[in-house]
């Protein structure tokens, strides 16, 4: 991981608004692109496209050997599936986290699509999940610290009777994909790094419908 995220100046802010819409418009695509019988590959080849048409890079592609323009994980793949042969059926949930440099500058979003029609417990998962971001994005701001953040998504992902893996989390970002501070989606009120204006930062909650634990798989990557 990179150094310390740091403020970012006027320039690179709008370099990075700029990058994040982009980012937002190829994320939108490719959702748009999900449905039952196409392969992940399918739709990497179809992000590369976009790239290619935008004219920004990769950022995900050959970090630290990361095969792939996106990360693509379904169903119980909880982060970084390698794009390849898996199809997607009715009632997957289909999760892409993908990244580009926009005039030097580092973007990360991420996803999660249900495919066809999926069940009551995927839709509250997906529900929730999104809930616990924007509760934690009503504390974040200059001056509150990062502990702060993780208190108030843990108590609403927990809340809600789901699991809120620990293992992974959010983290700065705009020089390099990753910088620090990290940013876990639990922690103490008032605790840890206080946020600074300008700061960017790209929040990551990951939550479980099961078991909080995770395992890697034997590529290395998928989680």
């Amino acid at each position: 991981m990179a150094g310390q995220t740091k403020p970012k100046n006027k320039q690179e802010r709008r370099a990075m608004k700029t990058g994040g819409r982009i980012l937002g418009e190829i994320l939108a695509a490719t959702s748009e692109r999900v449905q039952p019988g196409i392969t992940t590959a399918e739709l990497n080849r179809f992000v590369k496209e976009k790239m290619e048409e935008y004219r920004v890079e990769p950022a995900f592609l050959g970090y630290y050997g990361f095969p792939g323009h996106a990360c693509m994980s379904v169903n119980e793949e909880l982060i970084h599936g390698i794009p390849g042969d898996t199809k997607l059926k009715d009632g997957d949930l289909f999760s892409i986290d993908c990244g580009l440099i926009y005039d030097g500058m580092a973007l990360d979003s991420a996803r999660t699509i249900p495919v066809g029609t999926i069940s009551e417990e995927a839709h509250s998962l997906v529900e929730i999940t999104d809930s616990s971001l924007h509760e934690g994005l009503h504390v974040l701001r200059a001056g509150e610290s990062i502990g702060t953040y993780g208190a108030v998504v843990e108590a609403y992902v927990l809340e809600h009777g789901l699991g809120l893996v620990r293992n992974y989390c959010g983290h700065g970002i705009g020089y390099s994909v990753h910088e620090t501070p990290n940013i876990p989606n639990y922690g103490d009120r008032d605790k840890g790094t206080q946020l600074e204006e300008h700061m960017t930062v790209a929040l990551e909650p990951m939550v479980t419908a099961g078991r909080a634990e995770v395992v890697v798989e034997n590529d290395d990557w998928t989680v």
